[in-house]
């Protein structure tokens, strides 16, 4: 596997959409695995293609307490809830931007893994959240268009050490 450099904003691939995936070969699986590690090692819980200047709908994500890994190849939203919740977001392509981001609380993706087989899933919360960061992402749309409020990194430090104080 290889650390990938993660392409920053103001790069335009971020703004385009990303073109739909029709070779699932050994190619993509090594793509996806590298943009796995590039994750990790940049303390992110989801990186899309473009980040890494590839203009394809795949992203990665870790979901739920287990942070189980999720490739999502050609994601498609088919449903969302009314209900929503404003949050804290970053993004990779972004550092030491963070902002509130209001997003539905409830999604149903279909998508394709690795090998081009179809799969449905229902996330809801902050597994929603991070979905559709990615999906925004695989469709050149940026979190900064969604943001209401702006937070600096030393602001969401003390924002974290209050709650724990608190507990």
């Amino acid at each position: 596997m290889a650390l990938l450099e993660i392409v920053k904003n103001p790069a335009e691939i971020l703004k385009k959409k990303a073109a739909e995936v029709t070779q699932f070969d050994n190619n993509l699986a090594q793509l996806l695995d590298d943009m796995y590690e590039t994750m990790v090692e940049n303390d992110g819980v989801g990186i899309a293609a473009p980040q890494v200047n590839k203009s394809i709908q795949a992203a990665v994500v870790e979901l739920g307490e287990e942070r189980d890994v999720l490739e999502l190849i050609n994601p498609v939203i088919v449903a969302i809830s009314e209900d929503t919740d404003t949050d804290i977001e970053g993004c990779l392509s972004f550092p030491d931007i963070y902002g509130d981001v209001e997003r539905p609380v409830y999604v149903k993706v279909e998508a394709q893994d690795r090998n081009g087989d179809l799969y449905e899933l229902e996330a809801h919360d902050y597994d929603a959240r991070v979905i559709q960061h990615e999906v925004d992402h695989l469709n050149g749309i940026l979190f900064d268009q969604k943001i209401t409020k702006t937070y600096t990194l030393e602001e969401i430090e003390e924002m974290y050490a209050d709650e724990e104080e608190e507990e």
